[in-house]
């Protein structure tokens, strides 16, 4: 496997740093790398008043022959002002233009915020938008009204927060995708997670490449350095939000119809070892999900209402845009999907039980059509019910964390710096000892697969010949984790799912003999304290406040009135933000994307309800004056660029429906995704699920109480699986009346319970009417002391054995 993670052409390397000059007709922007060997020359045009006319020499200068052509230039000029320098920059963010000139968007001071494997990553401390004509020629819509409006408005989007960017690494990737796949230029900036795809489409478009603009992912971006047992290591915590059906909370619900969600944040934990960058480093990733649940609904609020009713649109009766937006997931990071639900269970007066009990209709819906195989792993945990010892629930949390780690795995390999870089950074997964034992970027073509399976036998070969070299690993699927807001409780699941994947890199890396880590840990506090700042920053991004970060505060032992007052503070802030700020936030926002494009003649963006258009620049002037005093969110989201338009006709790698039968190699963890086959060596751990029963496993039946075990089992008899992998914790195990009745109105389900020993039940049936086929049960008694206290028996067993529960 080898990569080339330099951007933009593949004959040249990356500018970095530019200097800005103007004449009266023209801007010259000056581009260098970071050696100062090679030099380009931008033109743009400043006597057109509303069309963008950009240039690119195709020549690459020294550094005196391009000072030699701005002297040129300068002494040309000297009749109407000669060449002025206007500023130092370090990257175009792209051009705009909403009723008069074009304007461009330049980051003028940047900031170093990490590195991984030598490629910087930075933020922006400083930006500026510089109109592109001349005064003389600037139109009078340049100084109008609604002109400076819509300057304003766009300045409300902060670079200078929770954007980054790196010139020679493509931080809007994971790190498994930057290191299986060979792609340059444009295709980057196609992903969800590039926020200025649409102000850069422009230039990116007329000079065929990326030298000139920076790929900007929007979210949270923060490293640290660690140690364990004398070695340090780096970590690295990246979130990056979506910009399909991109906004604030109460205006961006649920799904689209195209199976994008709100508030969809990719989170990526990276680490590596703290060594010089010409060595040979070892580097581990784990990717993880959140995003809003996957129905059509919303909310509605005036300024009195704090706690507003969630609203269920019934318009998508066959669950159609959920299937996208599954499928969408398996496009991106191949299977299982494993969903971790967790709202309310219970409620005096229904909200999130609402969405509970459509959720699970959904995901029963679509595992019917579905082979075993590929069906939806679901498990619904109410968190707030549970969240009174915040121990209890990290430990929980953290079995949840073990048994999805097993079935996905981790990325880890072994990176090579290559010589022949001239001082940019090419990497490669596994040593070349006779120049051909690297591994190609998998392919879902059948000779692809048998070449990557020679090639993983190969490079076995090879590091059982030099032990200092480990076989890659992959990760292969994704849990999806949600609450109602997907900021607090699903930031407390996450940090679970962190620490638990942090033991497994550490392990894989072979700076610990366990894969687990305890929560008493200092590594634990470590990774709390960088978690609970990731929450606090999407909470702000999304929801106006800080996360509610009850269970972390109870964790470190805080003051238990100082953390009700912090969260009581946070509520108000929220509330003011939604009601308040919100409506202007998330007009901002559809002007930055694209997603409203300002056209004279037309309604201004201010005069319409804030986000309920569908079509880009062409809203309709028929609507409700007052509109503007509720706070909605809209079932479409304008005109989205997405990476595919229909994710099931896309052939791309993992792109298929959820309903087809998947061969060949395990999914890769990409956008794109590229099958990737999974290694298993002596430090990985067992992902596959066995095709015998769970009788013939164990022997003996005390084997079967091991919740440290690496090995998740599933019952694989074809007539022992219904058609949803359904777990519901929350499901009282003493009454037979505790069924929802909402949730249980679609499913027809008939429950059956057999005692499991301690007065604990488990529903094992279900009617053939819901899910074609039965399911059943077993049961099986857990005698540890641990598992049998403060974990439900329930829960237990499906940690232990991964069946498959419906109810």
């Amino acid at each position: 496997m080898e990569t080339n993670l330099i951007r933009g052409a593949s004959n040249y390397g990356y500018l970095q740093k530019f200097r800005l000059y103007e004449t009266r007709s023209n801007f010259y922007m000056i581009g260098r790398d970071k050696n100062r060997t090679l030099w380009r020359v931008l033109k743009i045009d400043r006597l057109e008043p509303s069309e963008l006319i950009v240039l690119e020499d195709s020549t690459t200068y020294s550094e005196s022959e391009c000072y030699d052509l701005l002297r040129r230039i300068h002494e040309g000029n000297k009749s109407t002002g000669g060449l002025k320098l206007v500023t130092i920059c370090y990257g175009i963010v792209g051009f705009i233009k909403f009723l008069g000139p074009h304007y461009m968007l330049l980051i003028t001071k940047r900031r170093k915020i990490g590195a991984i494997c030598g490629h910087t990553v930075y933020s922006i401390t400083k930006s500026e938008m510089i109109p592109i004509p001349n005064s003389t020629v600037q139109s009078n819509m340049t100084n109008s009204k609604n002109e400076n409006r819509y300057k304003k408005l766009l300045c409300t989007v902060d670079l200078t927060r929770d954007f980054f960017f790196s010139y020679s690494y493509h931080v809007m990737h994971s790190l498994q995708k930057n290191l299986s796949c060979n792609e340059t230029g444009q295709v980057h900036y196609e992903s969800m997670f590039v926020w200025n795809e649409f102000l850069t489409r422009g230039i990116r478009n007329n000079l065929k490449n990326t030298l000139w603009t920076v790929a900007l992912v929007y979210g949270f971006f923060k490293q640290v350095k660690l140690s364990v047992s004398g070695k340090e290591f780096k970590l690295a915590l990246i979130a990056r939000r979506s910009r399909h059906y991109a906004g604030t909370r109460y205006l961006k619900r649920g799904v689209n119809e195209k199976g994008r969600v709100a508030n969809d944040v990719e989170t990526e934990q990276i680490m590596f070892e703290d060594v010089p960058e010409e060595k040979p480093v070892q580097i581990s990733s784990v990717v993880q999900n959140r995003g809003s649940i996957p129905l059509f609904w919303s909310q509605e609020t005036s300024r009195l209402n704090i706690k507003p009713d969630i609203i269920l649109s019934r318009k998508d009766q066959n669950f159609e845009a959920t299937k996208l937006h599954f499928e969408n997931l398996v496009k991106r990071y191949g299977s299982p999907i494993i969903v971790l639900n967790l709202i309310k269970s219970r409620e005096k007066k229904p909200r999130e039980t609402i969405l509970r009990a459509e959720f699970a209709n959904a995901i029963r819906f679509i595992n019917k059509s579905l082979p075993e195989e590929n069906r939806l792993k679901f498990l619904h945990w109410d968190l707030h019910k549970h969240s009174r010892k915040a121990t209890n629930v990290l430990a929980l949390l953290g079995r949840v964390a073990s048994y999805a780690l097993n079935l996905t795995g981790i990325f880890y390999c072994q990176v090579m710096p290559s010589s022949s870089s001239k001082g940019l950074l090419n990497w490669s997964c596994v040593e070349k000892h006779d120049g051909d034992c690297s591994l190609e970027n998998p392919s879902s073509e059948n000779g692809n697969v048998s070449k990557l399976d020679s090639e993983i036998a190969k490079a076995e070969c090879d590091a059982n010949q030099n032990q200092s070299i480990k076989v890659p690993m992959f990760q292969s699927g994704v849990l999806r984790t949600n609450c109602i807001d997907c900021l607090d409780r699903t930031n407390v699941a996450q940090y679970a799912y962190g620490l638990v994947a942090l033991g497994h890199q550490l392990h894989a890396l072979g700076y610990m003999e366990s894969p687990s880590i305890d929560l008493d840990n200092p590594f634990a506090e470590d990774l709390m304290r960088v978690y609970e700042t990731m929450g606090d920053t999407l909470a702000l991004q999304y929801g106006g406040s800080a996360a509610h970060n009850k269970i972390f505060s109870e964790r470190r032992g805080q003051w238990k009135a100082a953390t009700q007052s912090q969260e009581f503070f946070r509520t108000l802030q929220r509330y003011y933000s939604n009601a308040y700020m919100d409506a202007e936030k998330q007009d901002a926002i559809n002007v930055f994307l694209g997603h409203f494009q300002p056209q004279q003649g037309k309604p201004a963006l201010w005069e319409l309800d804030s986000d309920q258009h569908c079509n880009v620049g062409k809203r309709g002037p028929d609507l409700v004056e007052n509109a503007r005093s509720f706070i909605k969110r809209s079932l479409s989201d304008g005109n989205l660029r997405c990476e595919n338009e229909s994710p099931v006709a896309a052939n791309v790698g993992y792109s298929k429906p959820l309903s087809g039968k998947e061969g060949g190699v395990s999914n890769g963890l990409s956008e794109s995704n590229p099958e990737i086959s999974t290694c298993e060596s002596d430090i990985s751990y067992s992902r596959y699920t066995p095709s015998m029963p769970c009788r013939k496993l164990f022997k003996d039946m005390e084997e079967y109480q091991c919740l440290e075990s690496n090995h998740i089992f599933y019952d694989e008899h074809g007539d022992a699986c219904s058609s949803s992998n359904f777990f519901d914790m929350d499901w009282p195990s003493t009454s037979g009346n505790s069924c929802e009745e909402d949730l249980c109105d679609r499913s027809s389900a008939g429950l059956s319970s057999e005692n499991l020993g301690n007065d604990v039940k488990v529903e094992t049936a279900t009617s053939a009417s819901e899910s074609g086929s039965s399911l059943k049960g077993r049961s099986q008694t857990g005698s540890s002391d641990d598992l049998a206290s403060g974990f439900p028996a329930r829960f237990v067993q499906w940690v232990m054995s991964g069946e498959m529960l419906f109810h």
